[in-house]
């Protein structure tokens, strides 16, 4: 054990004038840097040219420069027996534990990693084909990223809590059968609440089914309650499992109420009459319908288009879907079902910019197609309705026509869909 003469020690360095004589040694300490050094003040005071005069025995110098070589400091203390361990033992003593930063961020890299390797794990055992590349780009995003680190207040121990949970979590997924959100964290987690929205597990564990189900993150403008539900019930786990519904005409579904399949039973009643048909999330996601010879679906914004395809066309109107303003999760996820059936996605809105900013969302995670909602569909609507209200708020460019977005700023008038829902309906 190495001797300290704590009192000699503290009368020697432990004057405020030499403060910085320590402060500079511990930088060097930090960085792995020898104490074989001189270090230099450029601006000393009188009380500091004093102290290191003091200290070495020299003559007071009237420079107000100083340059003090450490190992004069180092060989003095091991020399008149005050600390065995020189200098660097001596800023220990004064100034606490040191940390060499290179050492230290290693450790953290090291720790990090094996916080990390239970979740690769869990990758690297799902079959090839079943999105495993999408999940490690996710997993080299959150790295690169640092979201575990800043979720986790910078901790390794924390982070690999968070992430040995989002392994329990993506262990397990798809869902079968489907589940309530809080009684699929009460399974795998041990804690109902456990993946409640804005918790830092939760926010990971999104991201996992985000990348499992190939579903993008929502952009600016969506609604992030309802993609976050979108993106749980892909991988068959429902929140608010009854507030998100979507309107819908003539889907043909390949089932009755008696083969056991809710949706598919409801979706036959409704269609023998023509009659409009609301279904929730719940219902789409646990009793899925399978859809039969559906070839084109005319996906639209407004209700009241399909109350006048339902008035006009009755029993013949051909499958529409209604978004009823932006997209909500259980829309997206009939969408989606469509479209993996075969059905071809022709969608239409209104003409101003949210109905915009709706399309473009729509072309962004789905594959659709324009249906009378581009730019001369646009002028034909303003020469037939010439008193419309002005457009307001900034231009947005349609992602399928930027001429729509050149000629509605040119003209600057919105043409809601009711207006021409006459016309459309006269099309299908």
């Amino acid at each position: 054990m190495e001797h300290v003469d704590h009192e000699r020690l503290n009368r020697l360095l432990g004057a405020p004038e030499l403060e910085w004589i320590l402060n500079r040694a511990r930088r060097r300490m930090e960085r792995g840097e020898s104490l074989d050094a001189t270090v230099t003040l450029s601006r000393a005071t009188a009380g500091e040219r004093d102290a290191i005069a003091r200290l070495l025995g020299r003559q007071p110098r009237h420079a107000r420069g100083l340059s003090v070589p450490l190992v004069e400091i180092d060989a003095l203390l091991c020399r008149a027996g005050v600390h065995d361990g020189g200098l660097a033992g001596a800023v220990i003593t004064l100034t606490g534990p040191v940390t060499v930063r290179a050492d230290a961020v290693s450790a953290e890299a090291q720790a990090w990693a094996r916080a990390f390797a239970p979740l690769e794990q869990v990758i690297a055992r799902r079959a090839a084909g079943a999105r495993r590349a999408e999940m490690e780009s996710w997993v080299r995003r959150m790295r690169s990223s640092g979201v575990v680190k800043r979720l986790a207040g910078g901790s390794p121990t924390t982070g690999a809590e968070l992430l040995a949970g989002v392994s329990l979590v993506l262990s397990v997924l798809p869902c079968e059968p489907p589940e309530s959100l809080a009684a699929f964290a009460a399974r795998v987690l041990g804690r109902a609440h456990a993946l409640d929205d804005g918790a830092p597990l939760s926010t990971l564990a999104l991201g996992a089914a985000r990348a499992l189900a190939g579903i993008a993150p929502p952009e600016p403008g969506e609604s992030l309650s309802e993609a976050r539900r979108e993106a749980w019930a892909a991988v068959g786990v429902l929140c608010d499992e009854l507030s998100s519904a979507v309107l819908t005409l003539g889907l043909p579904s390949d089932g009755t109420a008696s083969d056991g399949t809710v949706s598919a039973g409801m979706l036959s009643a409704a269609r023998s009459p023509g009659e409009p048909i609301w279904l929730t999330l719940r219902q789409l996601v646990r009793t899925p319908p399978a859809w039969q010879d559906v070839e084109r679906v005319l996906v639209v914004e407004n209700p009241s288009v399909v109350a006048i395809a339902a008035d006009r066309l009755g029993p013949g109107a051909p499958p529409l879907v209604c978004t009823n303003g932006q997209p909500r999760a259980a829309t997206m996820v009939l969408l989606r079902s469509l479209s993996a059936a075969g059905a071809r996605l022709q969608h239409h809105g209104d003409f101003d910019w949210p109905g915009i900013t709706i399309g473009n969302l729509l072309h962004r995670r789905l594959v659709v197609e324009p249906w009378r909602f581009g730019a001369e569909a646009y002028r034909q609507a303003t020469a037939a309705h010439r008193h419309t209200a002005n457009l307001v708020g900034a231009p947005v460019v349609a992602s399928w026509d930027h001429g729509l977005t050149e000629t509605m700023a040119a003209i600057g008038r919105q043409v809601e869909e009711e207006l021409v829902a006459e016309d459309l309906v006269d099309g299908l």
